[in-house]
This record gives structure tokens, C-alpha cells and sequence, in this order.
């Protein structure tokens, strides 16, 4: 009897070992390629879903506590998700963009409950901004008069700003902040579970979750597997900190229409001004042997209004100058199951309209919203499909802003060509007529109104108000020749951003299947 036991013992537990091979087998798929060995080692199967080895789960990873990862954080966290954020410098970042949030913007920080960190870090109110082209300016005020005293657009150091975020989304007990380097995403069978990274000692590890969301801002090394990403680099900024000096126009920010390209000014604190100088192109005159101070003396200097133009040559003096590409990318995901992209790794614009911290939080209501109806995420391929919907239902906003961003950068930049110039001209004076003509655009540029079909139409309006100017009161051939060219200009800069941001998506985004996406039965 003993040895029946024994011989049912033996082939039970040799059946068993057979399941567990076979079990293994097939979630390896056969293979054994170095990752894929790494990831499933680093899996402990447990109800059917992936789990970290050290037992500490998450429903979320992010990657990157910049503007988006850190409000996203804390946004997902304040719903009940358990969020990992993984950040490569959790100090304070020094950057010389990412400084001005429009009213638009501020309206989505409100809705996530953001608002309190625009507070304690001298930030700054602006309730428009002012133009100034050949010795001529004129003020383009928000239209705020529907909306609460508090609402207007912010500026702030944006290391401040984000810090604060930071340190809010660390409050929750079920946030948590680590610094370490992401180095790869981890997948299986087409799916994302999880990251590879380094923590701040060093070490290897890896962290699995339902949903990863690559946050990791405009130089991320992750965005390559999730979006077909075709980064422009129109320009660079040339960025100083201005002292002891007030604006024309306390409480706006300032944009100089400059030759070759726009000079923007905007407070950041209640002591410093800071400036931004365009130079088109990828290349900058070089700092260390001194081009770029003779740059800014001989060619900017003479054009920079005059209550700050001491200031400016002082802080050339000082020699605090950096600089920094500006990168443009249309958003153009490739739907991955498991991982998700936001913030500047998916979608960049030309900085010169202060948008890109509006699209952020834009796209983060949108995500928040979709999200909140889902109890269970670990159906990677469904929540995929789901999650299609997010691509379509953030184009209002941010394609009107992407493309107003590029489109205004164009036509504020000088030109030899006469149509160019036109355009140029006539958007200034088009905006200096005041009333709708200058309300209309503003609302756009704010986030107050972001409309695609409002955005074409005033942007056309200028064209016409150009070829107008041109034609009155004595048409002439050679007139009549430059404004067709203004027609076809105008056309040409703002279709390509257009095809770009998608026209379906832009104009008719109820007419995408995704855009009706109802949420997992379960």
C-alpha cells in the first residue's frame, strides 16, 4: 500500500512540474532572447496578473515628474490608483521655458484641483500681452470679464512650479515619488508591463504595472516605440534673466515683432523679467568665445524696448546666457497596449505662444475622465482600444494650439519676400483693430476658447484684411500680384500644420469611431 502512495506521489508531482514547464513555455513564447528572459524572470504570476518581485504594486507607472508627469500623478493618485513615479532629478529643474501658464491653462490646473501651486513661488499674474513692431505697440487684453477675479494666465520660475506639484502628489500615501533612469519598457507578446530602470545608487530594477504613461518630456528615449515622432527644430531661445527694470506694460508679456525673429518678455517673479530671444535655424552664435554677447549688443539690443534695454546689456555683461532648441512635433501615437504617452514626449510646439503647459493639463482632464469609470485595467489589448478615444478627444485643444503656435511663429518672423512681409504687417494692424479682431485670437491663444474652425477663420481674415490693404484705394497689377501670393503664403503656412495635426481629428473628431468608445463591461 505504502508504494502505491509513493508511485501516486511521484507521478503527481511529475505532472505537476510538466504544467508548470509547459505553463512557462508558453509565456515565453519559446523564445530566449536576452529581454524577454529578463522581463519574465522578473514576473511572479498571482491571480493572473503581473507583479512587481518585491510585492510593491501599482496600478500606474510614470515616467517623468515635469509639468504633466507630476499633476498626472496626482491627479490618478487622488482617484485611489496607486501611482509609481519614476524621475530622473527629483531636485528642482532649471529651465528657461515651461514659465508662463495661460488662463486657459490655470482653468485646467483649477479642475485638478492644482490650483494652491501657482501659490508661494512669487508667481506672477498676466492678463495679456503687448505687441510692438517698428516703434509702434499695441495691448491684447484676455477676454476674463465672464470668469472669476482669480483667473488669469501665471508666470513663475518653473522649477518652483513643478516642485510644488511634486510635493503635493507626494501627500498622497498612495503616490510614490523615486528617482531613478528608466531604460527600457518592458514587453511581452506586443504589451507593455512594466519598466526597466536604475535608481540613484545604481541599481537594476524592474517595476510592472496594468498602465505605463512615458512622461519623460522633448528628449525622452522612450517615445520611439509608442509614436512615429518627426522632430522640426525651427529655432532656438536665448534665454536671460533681466533685473531691476519694469516693462511697458506691468502684469503682460511682451512680444518685440524683431528682426530676424520675435523677442518675448514676461515677469517670472516680482524681481526678475525674463527674456527670450529667438534665432532661427539649429545653430546659435557660440557663447564661449564671445559671439553671442556681440550678437545680442549689436543685433537684438537696438531693438528691445527702451525701458529695459540697460537691463538687458547688463545682464549680457554678467554673461548668464543659455540657450535651448525649439522643437515642434505633431502628435502621431502608434496604440500600444499597456503603455500610454503624454506631455512634450508626445506632443511639442514652437514655445512662442506659452501653450505647451496648456496641452498638458488638457490632455491629463481627458485621461482622468476616461479613466475614472475603470475598476480593473489589467485587460491590456481593451483598455488599449479604450484608450484610442483619448487620441481623438484631446484634438480640439491642443491641435487649435499647436497650430496657432506654429503658424503665428511664421508669420512673426521677418521675411524678404513682399507677401511675407504683407502678412506680417497686416497681422499686426488686424490685432491692433481692437473688438473681435482682437479678442477672437486672443481667446485662441489663451486656451479660452480653443476652437480649430475659429483659429482658420481669423487666421484667413488676416490674409484678407492684407489683400485689402493692398487693393485700397487704387488696385494695380503688381499689388494685385503680391496680395494673390499673401493668399497662397497664408495657405501655405497653416495647411501642412493642419494635414500634420490631422483634419478629420482637428475639424470632424465625431466622426472617428474612437471618439465613441464606451468603457470596458468590467
Amino acid at each position: 500500500m505504502a508504494d502505491q502512495y509513493a508511485l501516486g506521489y511521484l507521478l503527481a508531482s511529475i505532472l505537476g512540474l510538466v504544467v508548470v514547464y509547459a505553463l512557462f513555455s508558453k509565456r515565453n513564447g519559446g523564445k530566449a532572447e536576452s529581454a524577454t528572459a529578463a522581463t519574465t524572470t522578473a514576473i511572479a504570476a498571482v491571480n493572473g496578473e503581473c507583479r512587481s518581485t518585491n510585492g510593491d504594486d501599482a496600478d500606474v507607472i510614470i515616467v517623468g515628474a515635469g509639468v504633466a508627469g507630476a499633476a498626472l500623478a496626482h491627479t490618478l493618485g487622488k482617484d485611489g490608483r496607486r501611482v509609481h513615479v519614476i524621475e530622473r532629478d527629483l531636485t528642482e529643474p532649471d529651465r528657461i521655458v515651461g514659465e508662463l501658464l495661460q488662463p486657459g491653462g490655470y482653468l485646467k490646473l483649477i479642475e485638478l484641483g492644482l490650483e494652491d501651486c501657482v501659490e508661494k513661488i512669487d508667481a506672477q499674474r498676466v492678463f495679456g500681452y503687448a505687441l510692438f513692431k517698428d516703434g509702434r505697440n499695441t495691448r491684447l487684453s484676455y477676454p476674463l470679464e465672464k470668469f472669476h477675479s482669480d483667473i488669469s494666465g501665471r508666470s513663475f520660475h518653473n522649477g518652483r512650479f513643478i516642485q510644488r506639484m511634486r510635493e503635493k502628489a507626494a501627500t498622497l500615501p498612495n503616490v510614490q515619488l523615486e528617482q531613478g533612469t528608466v531604460t527600457t519598457l518592458l514587453e511581452e507578446n506586443g504589451t507593455v508591463k512594466g519598466v526597466q530602470y536604475k535608481t540613484k545608487t545604481g541599481e537594476e530594477l524592474t517595476k510592472f504595472a496594468p498602465l505605463t504613461i512615458v512622461c519623460d518630456g522633448c528628449f525622452s528615449n522612450l517615445r520611439r516605440s509608442l509614436c512615429n515622432p518627426k522632430v522640426d527644430v525651427p529655432s532656438c531661445f536665448v534665454g536671460l534673466i533681466l533685473e531691476n527694470c519694469q516693462l511697458p506694460y506691468v502684469n503682460h508679456g511682451h512680444v518685440i515683432l524683431a528682426d530676424p525673429s520675435p523677442i518675448l518678455f514676461y515677469q517670472i517673479s516680482s524681481t526678475e523679467i525674463r527674456c527670450l530671444v529667438d534665432v532661427p535655424g539649429q545653430k546659435v552664435p557660440s557663447i564661449s568665445n564671445g559671439e553671442m554677447a556681440k550678437y545680442l549688443k549689436t543685433v537684438v539690443a537696438p531693438q528691445v524696448p527702451p525701458e529695459v534695454y540697460d537691463a538687458f546689456i547688463a545682464t549680457i555683461e554678467k554673461g548668464n546666457i543659455r540657450t535651448m532648441p525649439n522643437r515642434s512635433m505633431p502628435a502621431d501615437p502608434l496604440p500600444t497596449p499597456g503603455a500610454l504617452l503624454m506631455g512634450d514626449a508626445f506632443n511639442m510646439r514652437h514655445p512662442l505662444t506659452g501653450g505647451g503647459m496648456t496641452v498638458a493639463l488638457s490632455d491629463i482632464v481627458v485621461l482622468r475622465d476616461l479613466l475614472r469609470p475603470l475598476r480593473d485595467m489589467n485587460d491590456a489589448p481593451t483598455l488599449c482600444k479604450y484608450l484610442e478615444s483619448f487620441y481623438t478627444l484631446r484634438k480640439p485643444v491642443a491641435s487649435t494650439i499647436n497650430t496657432l503656435a506654429g503658424a503665428l511663429y511664421k508669420v512673426f518672423c521677418a521675411s524678404p519676400d513682399q507677401a511675407r512681409k504683407e502678412m506680417r504687417e497686416a497681422c499686426f494692424d488686424y490685432l491692433s483693430l481692437g473688438g473681435v479682431c482682437s479678442t477672437g485670437p486672443v481667446s485662441l491663444l489663451s486656451g479660452l476658447n480653443p476652437r480649430p474652425l475659429s483659429l482658420v477663420v481669423h487666421f484667413f481674415a488676416v490674409a484678407v484684411y492684407g489683400v485689402g490693404r493692398l487693393l485700397l484705394p487704387f488696385p494695380s497689377p503688381k499689388r494685385m500680384w503680391i496680395g494673390a501670393r499673401l493668399i497662397s503664403s497664408a495657405s501655405g503656412i497653416i495647411f501642412p500644420i493642419i494635414k500634420a495635426e490631422g483634419v478629420r481629428q482637428m475639424f470632424f473628431p465625431a466622426t472617428v469611431p474612437a471618439y465613441y468608445r464606451a468603457p470596458p463591461a468590467k
